[in-house]
């Protein structure tokens, strides 16, 4: 809301008021041409009142709920006097003569008819805000509705993501393990490898011996016993 702007139109209404408020009175002291200028020149400035305060309305409405609420109380103030002075115009009677007679009856009829049609206006200027209250209500819903769809939509790319991440995780673990189970083969064929080069040289060393053994016993023979005999 722009408080310079609603200022603007309170000044204007004001003034119009002050100026409206004098007809009723100088509409006693009129007939005749006098007083139909005089009723045209207040129709055309009740109407102009009625735009301001409807302007001053729609100003209202993007305003803070405390101000707006005092202010929708002077709102309500304004029209009521507005009003009154329509009916204080209405019925305020003309210079005493026949013809200001006619003049009033026709002043009603159509006081009469400009009541009605304000009537008729204010009912679809409060449906028209009832529908642009409901149309923002639906505006308001579908910004939400959009707000979660959207607040949905990027934790799925973020669960996918996650997903995605975990997936390359479990297949750097796979890689590792069959890394690990080649390893393991080659150490398993290494340590065999190893068993059969220490059995073979635990056998080697074993024929070894035994052959040094002969050797010795052959050796203690020849001298000992081959002499002797």
């Amino acid at each position: 809301m722009s408080s310079e702007e609603f200022e603007k139109l309170h000044e204007i209404y004001k003034s119009l008021y002050e100026e409206l408020k004098l007809m009723p009175e100088t509409a006693l002291k009129s007939h005749g041409e006098e007083r139909k200028r005089l009723v045209r020149t207040f129709d055309e400035r009740q109407g102009e009142a009625e735009e301001v305060l409807q302007g001053m309305e729609e100003e209202l409405r993007a305003a803070p709920s405390s101000y707006r609420n005092a202010m929708s109380t002077k709102l309500r103030m304004y029209r009521r006097d507005l009003g009154k002075l329509q009916r204080d115009m209405k019925n305020s009677p003309p210079g005493f003569s026949s013809s200001s007679q006619t003049v009033e009856g026709s002043h009603r009829a159509i006081y009469s008819s400009q009541n009605q049609q304000s009537t008729h206006q204010q009912s679809q200027r409060a449906l028209l805000l009832q529908g642009t209250d409901a149309l923002n209500n639906a505006t308001q819903s579908i910004e939400r509705s959009q707000r979660i769809a959207a607040e949905t939509d990027q934790i799925g790319t973020d669960i996918i993501e996650e997903l995605g991440e975990q997936r390359e995780q479990l297949d750097r673990t796979r890689n590792r393990l069959v890394n690990t189970g080649e390893n393991l083969s080659r150490s398993r064929k290494i340590l065999r490898a190893m068993s059969r080069r220490l059995m073979t040289n635990k056998l080697l060393l074993a024929v070894i011996i035994l052959m040094e053994l002969a050797i010795l016993g052959a050796v203690v023979y020849l001298k000992f016993f081959r002499k002797q005999s």
